[in-house]
């Protein structure tokens, strides 16, 4: 794996992160929950993708698809596991 390649994982998924609190609101805590369980499945997606050997949307080292997937998956998550996600349709 290339520094370049980490470089662009990372963004990535933060992007995916911010893009989901773009949709779904919220304040900073939430924001740095959804980049954080992003970062978290982005990289386990991209580790399942290379380990069972799916090439689904690789992007040079990147597992891109799976990894996609598995930020997806996490961020998805983290919203149904928030402890104070029914506080914002009070």
């Amino acid at each position: 794996m290339t520094i370049p390649a980490v470089l662009f994982g990372v963004l990535i998924s933060t992007l995916y992160g911010a893009a989901f609190h773009l949709w779904r609101g919220g304040n900073l805590s939430k924001l740095s929950m959804y980049i954080l369980a992003s970062w978290i499945g982005f990289w386990i997606g991209h580790a399942m993708g290379g380990w069972v050997g799916v090439s689904f949307l690789d992007l040079g080292p990147l597992h891109l698809g799976t990894a996609t997937m598995g930020s997806l998956l996490f961020i998805w998550m983290a919203s149904l596991l928030d402890p104070h996600r029914d506080d914002e349709r009070s």
